[in-house]
């Protein structure tokens, strides 16, 4: 870092916008339709095999043949239909409010949909055949042993499939179930909030809660609670459809608890995933609930609003950092961890892969998609110069050098489970937050501290208040829709228990669960954040203790993708996932940095 930092608040139009013509140059582009015909072509070749494998089951040579054959076939099928799916994805988040994007997408996903949905039959058949003869073929055809992490998976759903009818059935109707978090997105890309004078974005109001003024924050705060509390209404149809859509499929297939199907589909135990959010929970008053009231004394309140929570602990303005600082502290960041890091990040800068030019009609957030391993990823933020934009971009890079990492799987093997997944994102977060902290003066290393735990705070103890949430919200969807109402108390119970006393939950709150996406989009999806934080926390540990040799393990957990299970690829590093004590050294880390906080506050 050489250039000197910004005070002032910062202008984003140099921040990039992506160039999606890796994929395709436009929806009329002439590719879209032969991409189609062609996966078209791949599916009935693939079908050809249909009732070949069951029938093979006794002569393992043929049989092993026969799975190499089709399962390369799926995954060809994969990445032709995959590469169109990112695109209008990828195009239409960037234009929520273009109509003609939004159909393109929906209509473009039915066609996907179409061609893919005769494929149900392979995992189906695979599953007809039993582990004796299944474990012969692999043992007698390498090429076809290559697939034994995505057999596993496959396996692990065998008691839950259904009929060929009923499993081609849900397969037709997801692009219809899909339209309600289409509703979702494109009501909060229309959303607009009044903040004083100003009218702003969902991601600009969002962001001023950060900002060091107080009446700024509460503008923005209370413009949103007006804002959320008009569609409030519409999102609590669309979070109960949502969730009895879900319930009904799985209700099917034999789930006993709502979250079960993530589980399995992450490769981990329920009761594990209970046990870390009841450690969490416990730690509350360890974490949260008395940081928050260290954070109040330190701004001189006995109570902070709800509108305090990431407020800059320092009266003066924080740093900014305009697109070129945030791009040198990342990369800088990614070199300290040695190997070809850095490298593989700057190629998302210099290609462009990356959209970080916050604009209306841009959906919120930020995520890393990873397309097809045949590919690249693309990286998707709302860059606001802030000192969380940062560490977001070294989130969403962490997981874009993973997807690449990941791609020599391809991309059956090369997809990884939500356990492993936000490994390498709050990983590089945490090298970013070090760096941060390391070429600041000790004037802002208060306010880098704090904010350092409030990020650990959002990651660990908030996601897991969502998780606590859903379980609940869910838990009732199954005897009935359950009003807005009730869902703004379950929210408002669950966030007071995170936040603790300090913290005052002012009137329009409980409508702020509606602006959370994964609740919509992946239910019961947020504990991966809570479950990687606490991972990582281990995994730096074992980088302190020994750094030469740490990279190199390291670059060959990402580069697995989902070969190995979570507990396979931490065995290296010495790491027990499934000793309790695993996780309560996650938390006791934040815990002393809360501790380092009380010393400097």
């Amino acid at each position: 870092m050489n250039a000197p930092f910004k005070t002032a608040a910062p202008v984003t139009p140099d921040a990039p916008s992506w160039d999606l013509s890796d994929l395709y140059s436009a929806r009329d582009d002439a590719r879209v339709a032969g991409d189609l015909a062609a996966a078209q072509a791949v599916v009935a070749e693939l079908n050809g095999l249909e009732g070949r494998l069951a029938a093979s089951a006794g002569d393992a040579a043929v049989l092993g043949g026969l799975l190499d054959q089709a399962i390369g076939l799926y995954e060809r099928a994969s990445d032709l239909l995959g590469a169109l799916g990112a695109y209008a994805f990828l195009a239409a988040s960037t234009a929520r409010d273009d109509a003609d994007a939004q159909g393109f997408e929906a209509d473009l996903r039915e066609k996907i949909t179409a061609i893919a949905t005769p494929t149900v039959w392979l995992t189906l058949e695979i599953n007809q055949i039993d582990d004796a003869a299944l474990e012969a073929a692999l043992t007698a055809d390498p090429n076809a042993a290559r697939w034994r992490p995505w057999l596993r998976r496959v396996r692990a759903m065998k008691p839950h499939e259904l009929s060929p009818e009923l499993e081609r059935f849900i397969a037709e109707r997801a692009p219809i179930s899909a339209q309600w978090p289409r509703l979702f997105d494109e009501t909060l890309a229309a959303l607009r909030v009044e903040a004083g004078k100003e009218t702003l974005t969902l991601s600009e109001a969002l962001n001023r809660l950060s900002d060091p003024k107080t009446a700024r924050r509460k503008a923005a705060a209370e413009g949103l609670n007006t804002a959320l509390g008009a569609e409030a209404r519409t999102m609590a149809l669309v979070l109960n459809t949502v969730a009895a859509d879900k319930a009904m499929e799985e209700r099917w297939r034999g789930f006993r608890r709502p979250a079960d199907s993530r589980h399995l589909g992450n490769e981990v135990d329920g009761d594990a995933v209970d046990a870390m959010a009841e450690a969490v929970a416990q730690a509350y008053p360890r974490l949260s609930h008395r940081y928050y009231a260290l954070k109040a004394k330190a701004m001189g309140k006995a109570r902070l609003d709800q509108w305090d929570r990431n407020a800059p602990i320092e009266t003066t303005a924080p740093r900014a950092y305009d697109w070129d600082q945030g791009k040198a502290v990342v990369l800088d960041s990614f070199a300290d961890l040695g190997g070809d890091f850095a490298d593989r990040a700057r190629l998302f800068f210099d290609r462009p892969w990356i959209d970080g030019r916050a604009r209306p009609g841009k959906q919120s957030g930020a995520y890393s998609h990873p397309v097809t391993a045949d590919r690249h990823p693309y990286v998707f933020l709302n860059w606001m110069g802030e000192r969380r934009d940062v560490l977001t971009l070294a989130h969403e890079l962490g997981h874009g050098v993973h997807q690449t990492l990941a791609a020599g799987q391809g991309t059956l093997l090369g997809d990884t489970p939500l356990t492993l997944a936000e490994t390498a994102s709050i990983f590089a977060e945490g090298l970013t937050f070090d760096r941060l902290l390391a070429i600041s003066p000790k004037s802002e290393q208060r306010g880098l501290l704090a904010g350092r735990i409030e990020d650990g705070l959002n990651t660990v103890v908030r996601q897991i208040a969502f998780h606590r949430f859903e379980t609940r919200f869910h838990d009732e969807r199954q005897s009935g829709e359950v009003s807005v109402e009730r869902i703004g108390q379950i929210w408002l119970e669950e966030m007071g228990a995170s936040l603790g006393p300090a913290v005052t939950l002012n009137p329009g709150y409980e409508h702020w669960w509606s602006y959370v996406s994964h609740f919509v989009h992946t239910p019961f999806y947020v504990y991966a954040y809570a479950f990687g934080d606490l991972l990582v926390s281990a995994l730096m540990e074992a980088r302190r203790a020994d750094p030469a040799g740490f990279t190199p393990l390291y670059r060959e957990l990402l580069a697995g993708g989902g070969t190995r299970t979570y507990v396979e690829a931490l065995k290296p590093f010495g790491l027990n996932p499934r000793d309790p004590a695993f996780w309560a050294a996650g938390c006791k880390r934040l815990e002393r940095l809360v501790d380092q906080f009380e010393a400097v506050a």
